[in-house]
């Protein structure tokens, strides 16, 4: 009897294993990156939604403090980005403006050069009587009566997983902003709503 011996490269074995390896990495990365995306769009929903939330409460003047009723927007926020949004660290800015075209125009000035830009020394508008020149009229609060309000929600959301934070990101986070302008309902200031 002659026995024959089989030769390793006419083998198949253990290939299966081989492009299997090959194939679940940019498979993991894949599935990964669309869990991340994933967060980072329900992240911004819960966002929007709660800034449409604290601007319906803003809106009625329930509480005429300014100070209460901006805690109570935050407090809004909060509750409504089920935590995924840390207080803490987001940005929340509730500005009011003269009308809906002023918002994020800046105060008016006359240019002395004719540069286009604001410089030390030109006279200007103080529309928020803050004493200076400002590339942003609003000023911060939740304004009165009919006032034209601006919120702003800005969080940097932090990625979730490193490997795929390197690819999208410079520093692991990923900047998320919502915002929404309302005008204030009329309302009774020394009663409230």
């Amino acid at each position: 009897m002659v026995k024959l011996k089989k030769n390793i490269s006419d083998s198949n074995e253990g290939s299966v294993a081989i492009e299997f390896g090959f194939g679940v990495i940019p498979l993991a990365l894949l599935i990964v990156g669309i869990l991340e995306i994933g967060m980072i769009l329900f992240a911004s929903t819960l966002m929007e939604g709660s800034l449409r939330e604290a601007s319906r409460y803003g809106i009625t003047g329930q509480i005429v403090d300014e100070n209460e009723r901006l805690n109570k927007i935050i407090e809004i926020v909060s509750q409504k980005t089920i935590g995924l949004i840390d207080p803490a660290t987001a940005q929340i800015e509730v500005l009011v403006y003269p009308a809906f075209g002023d918002i994020g125009n800046g105060e008016s000035f006359i240019d002395g050069n004719a540069n286009g830009i604001f410089d030390a020394g030109e006279t200007f508008t103080d529309s928020n009587d803050n004493g200076t020149w400002d590339a942003d009229m609003g000023v911060a609060g939740s304004g009165g009566p009919g006032a034209v309000v601006l919120y702003r929600l800005t969080y940097n959301w932090p990625l979730l997983t490193p490997l795929i934070g390197n690819l999208i990101s410079e520093n692991g986070t990923i900047p998320l902003q919502a915002s929404i302008v309302v005008r204030n309902e009329p309302w009774d200031e020394e009663e409230g709503a």
